[in-house]
């Protein structure tokens, strides 16, 4: 098993078989399941894993502790991508007990067939437990992303057990940079919660942390105030880059014509960065990630059956349940005869917070005319201001 430290081991395991995580989001380089555990006088496992991985788990899990026996089991979270296997674990350690929040304990019955109630600790905020040289210390994180989360903090080494704070997508033998995929897993997963997030950063603030070890990607050891600044960032909903998404939808193609002109037009006027998205082919939830990540959007969308085509109205209810908000947006609308798009979409926009709508719309009756290219450059101008 890898070796985090002398005395903390990674049991966890890669799924590379998976295709879409919670169901929607794709994973090109599929997932991992995070497990540790902490050799000592009582010997701890940090969570279980999903039921796509219980044999090679449960194998690592042997493997580690060779004669040992585990004295307790922490629950961070029930999601079952990481709470699949505690019965599997008390069938095969029935003198293991399991540590876990009042709320968790309470949810735990949803879970499993057995009840496991003799064998819960229920530990409240700051409340420690010591193994003999390791001492967990426990903090709630209600809504990062479940109610019942909570993190640990290991006094002696230094290292956060941070749930699925700070986690990403992809398998730990994937070499891609840590920014993009844990942006894209933060916004869809996290995002609706930044209030929450915000509250357990001031809890992390206080701790003088070495090592952050999530539940999903990999092991965090250096520039940690990389990582925690972004997630402040994210957090807070601020744009961590100056540039423009365009999320556009283009039936026939006439509105992705306009789309490519308006990009030429924005990178004329300043624009330091333009990034398209194909809102009925790309991957909403990259698309989403972008969103997020720069400080303007300019939606483009067909009008269809006098209303908003689908996957705009999509996009922007994705918008509004992840909380997106301090972003100015612009709108491009096409219609043959009844154009409606841009109702539509100030209808849903005006139920974000804290959003700058630029006030010039570009309407397009079909095929995009000269005039149109002049509002367009109007449009760029106001919203690179």
């Amino acid at each position: 098993m890898k070796k985090i430290t002398d005395s903390i081991s990674y049991i966890g395991v890669d799924d590379k078989t998976i295709d879409l995580f919670e169901s929607q989001y794709i994973v090109p380089n599929g997932v991992s399941y995070n497990s540790y555990i902490i050799h000592d006088e009582k010997t701890t496992i940090m969570d279980t894993v999903d039921k796509r991985a219980t044999d090679e788990w449960l194998k690592n899990v042997e493997e580690d502790l060779k004669n040992e026996k585990p004295h307790y089991l922490v629950v961070s979270h029930l999601e079952p991508d990481h709470s699949a296997n505690i019965e599997k674990l008390v069938e095969k350690y029935p003198e293991i007990k399991i540590i876990l929040s009042q709320r968790a304990a309470t949810m735990l019955p949803q879970f499993t067939n057995k009840d496991l109630s003799d064998k819960l600790i229920i530990v409240k905020e700051a409340e420690e437990i010591n193994l003999g040289t390791h001492t967990l210390q426990f903090f709630m994180a209600p809504m990062v992303h479940w109610p019942e989360v909570m993190v640990t903090y290991e006094k002696t080494e230094k290292i956060l057990f941070s749930a699925d704070g700070f986690g990403k997508f992809g398998t730990l033998d994937t070499d891609e940079e840590w920014d993009c995929e844990a942006r894209r897993y933060y916004f869809n997963i996290v995002g609706k919660y930044g209030a929450q997030v915000q509250a357990l950063l001031k809890k992390a603030a206080t701790l003088d942390i070495q090592k952050i070890c999530p539940l999903h990607g990999p092991i965090l050891t250096e520039d940690l105030g990389h990582y925690i600044e972004k997630y402040d960032i994210w957090s807070s909903y601020k744009p961590e880059k100056d540039g423009v998404l365009v999320a556009y939808n283009s039936i026939h193609g006439n509105t992705k014509e306009a789309v490519l002109e308006l990009e030429k037009i924005l990178k004329e006027n300043g624009a330091k960065k333009v990034v398209l998205s194909d809102l009925s082919r790309d991957d909403m939830a990259e698309t989403i990630e972008d969103a997020f990540k720069y400080d303007k959007l300019i939606i483009a969308s067909p009008t269809y059956d006098a209303g908003l085509f689908p996957t705009t109205e999509k996009f922007l209810r994705h918008l509004k349940h992840k909380n997106y908000q301090k972003r100015k947006i612009a709108l491009i609308e096409n219609g043959s005869w009844a154009p409606m798009a841009a109702k539509c979409m100030k209808e849903i926009i005006s139920e974000l917070k804290d959003i700058t709508l630029v006030e010039k719309v570009v309407t397009i009756k079909t095929k995009m005319t000269e005039e149109n290219r002049k509002e367009m450059i109007e449009l760029a101008k106001e919203i690179l201001i």
